[in-house]
């Protein structure tokens, strides 16, 4: 279907083009005063400047030349000029009745197929996920699920972080740890075990205490050096420890991941850009791009255009060394070869801006990309403590995500025993574990990406107010209202639809209803999660409005009674539709 301002505007402009006006002028937004209207057109004020004309003069032209029309119930020209419009509640229960029977409830699949990547996640393997990854799991899901749902072929890479120096650290622990395995013994000619020697809790604790030796002992540290150098030039038993470390770390981030419903389509790492590298740096050379300077490799990216100068990027370091941005590009390369994206979007944290910002420019400038293809970076902020800094444990720890999962269930559980005592245990915990992501995600989401914000366990789980449970729980009131309905003895016999709307919040919530393409589309467009979050705080608002203005269920005209409830499983329909593409769902009852 259609987005209704786009059939609005087709009307106007129409009666701009039959007045011998430019039809670019017909341009309509909703109204910023709904107490005055609830669509306005303000292409008169433009076209007075071009035509010299007097602006209410073209707008009542344009009036004229519409005349009356079945979309509108009320069409003025205002001084100086603006046209404001209301649309005929006949037409808008006829778009509402649309959407219903539309499977995508009116969302146009604009996508067509194409393929998007979308590079989120970034966990490193052999460590826990803590509460700096979440924001990237979190923004990054929902934006993959958006262009889904408007038909894009959304390809979500986690890009792990599992090459470098942090391998050969493990290696040589696991060496003091346990000399004794067959991984270093240079003798060793046999296969190598198939179960790994260590469990995710021993790699977890591995790896710090390597990290925290390498900063006082040189002599391990170029161990580690030596081991990550082996390892990387395919030395068969540090290979094996490697495939070990990945096999036992997918497995703890898979199901991490996933108790965030958060889903990768491809786990690939810095690994699987290693072996682009080498014909990487030989083609910048060839190309003239990447040149010498102070022993290391770099491209310049600073354009005519900057304001001021941006540092080369840097290729190969002087040691020979590859770096990040030379990952980057070889996973492009490789991007471009087996996925041929027409849109390229990473999400990591906002300091890293500058490293996406080079790396987009050395791909176009060397025709790893083309010019018109959009590599958008997501920079997020800092989730906070309510103390303004960055999120930690009471003892100044950093926080492993899971336990904030727990912790956060547990205080939606606290608040769902509080408000509803029929339910068990057992169900109050699952209904818990549903409330607590949603609390989650949209404490998130609703924040713009780029800006910091507090993370509030008590608001974020708080069933009033701009949050998830107070989502959650106008979905679960309507479902109530769905159910005490189909138990109801007596009921409308014919096939019932939407009615015109009766009263100002019945009209008010089917004009809500008809934002959802817009927004859909919008929000994508602009890779902003936080729109649809208040777009369904509004929707939330205007529905609870309408359901304590009305009495559904005590309506005697069966007719208008099964139209309400139409309204409010479209209502419903929408609401789910929306949480579904923000990574979380609505439970039965709370």
């Amino acid at each position: 279907m259609k987005k209704i301002l786009d059939l609005i505007a087709a009307e106007m402009k129409s009666a701009f083009a039959a007045c011998g006006y430019d039809e670019a002028y017909a341009k309509v937004v909703l109204s910023n005063r709904p107490d005055l209207c609830e669509y306005q057109c303000n292409g008169a004020m433009a076209a007075a400047k071009a035509y010299k004309k007097k602006p209410i003069d073209i707008a009542n032209e344009v009036l004229e030349k519409i005349g009356e029309h079945e979309m509108f119930s009320e069409i003025n020209a205002v001084m100086p000029g603006f046209i404001n419009l209301r649309l005929n509640p006949q037409y808008l229960a006829d778009y509402m009745n649309g959407m219903q029977k539309d499977e995508k409830l009116g969302l146009e699949e604009v996508g067509h197929g194409e393929t998007i990547v979308v590079d989120y996640g970034g966990a490193n393997v052999a460590k826990p996920l803590h509460v700096g990854h979440l924001r990237s799991a979190v923004i990054g899901e929902s934006i993959k699920r958006m262009g889904n749902n408007l038909g894009y072929n959304m390809i979500g890479d986690v890009h792990l972080g599992d090459w470098g120096l942090q391998m050969g650290l493990i290696i040589e622990e696991l060496r003091d740890r346990k000399p004794e395995l067959v991984y270093f013994d240079e003798s060793y000619t046999g296969e190598y075990p198939a179960e790994a020697p260590f469990t995710i809790s021993e790699l977890e604790d591995i790896y710090p205490t390597a990290s925290g030796k390498s900063k006082v002992d040189e002599a391990f540290k170029e161990r580690a050096q030596t081991a990550t150098f082996k390892l990387q030039n395919g030395y068969a038993p540090f290979t094996a420890i490697w495939k070990h470390i990945m096999a036992v770390s997918l497995a703890d981030l898979k199901r991490n991941y996933g108790n965030l419903d958060v889903h990768f389509e491809l786990w690939k790492g810095e690994s699987d850009a290693q072996p682009y590298i080498p014909g990487l740096i030989q083609d910048l050379q060839d190309k003239g791009l990447a040149y010498e300077s102070q022993g290391a490799l770099v491209v310049d990216v600073t354009e005519p255009t900057d304001t001021k100068e941006l540092p080369p990027c840097i290729v190969r370091k002087s040691d020979g060394a590859a770096l990040y941005a030379t990952s980057d590009l070889g996973t492009i390369i490789e991007r471009e070869r087996d996925l041929k994206p027409v849109k390229y979007i990473y999400i990591t944290d906002k300091r890293q801006e500058l490293h996406f910002k080079q790396v987009f420019r050395v791909a176009k400038k060397a025709g790893y990309v083309s010019e018109d293809t959009p590599m958008i970076h997501i920079g997020f902020g800092t989730m906070n403590g309510k103390d303004g800094k960055p999120f930690k444990t009471r003892d100044g720890g950093v926080m492993r995500l899971e336990t904030l999962i727990a912790d956060i269930d547990e205080a939606a559980y606290a608040k769902i025993v509080e408000a509803e005592r029929t339910s068990s245990d057992e169900e109050a915990r699952e209904t818990a574990k549903v409330v607590g992501l949603a609390a989650l995600k949209y404490g998130d989401l609703s924040n713009q990406a780029a800006k910091d914000y507090i993370f509030d366990i008590d608001r974020f789980t708080s069933f009033e107010g701009n949050t998830g449970p107070y989502i959650l729980y106008t979905i679960v009131r309507i479902k109530s209202i769905m159910s005490k309905y189909a138990a109801l003895e007596s009921k409308y016999e014919g096939a019932p639809v939407i009615l015109p709307a009766a009263t100002a919040a019945e009209k008010a919530l089917m004009l809500e209803l008809a934002k959802y393409n817009d927004v859909m589309e919008s929000s994508f467009a602009e890779t902003a999660p936080h729109k649809i979050c208040q777009y369904i705080y509004d929707l939330s608002n205007v529905f609870n409005s309408f359901y304590h203005d009305t009495r559904i269920l005590a309506e005697e005209n069966r007719e208008q009674q099964a139209g309400w409830i139409q309204l409010i499983t479209l209502t419903k329909d929408v609401l789910e539709a929306c949480i579904h593409v923000l990574g979380f769902e609505a439970p039965d009852r709370m």
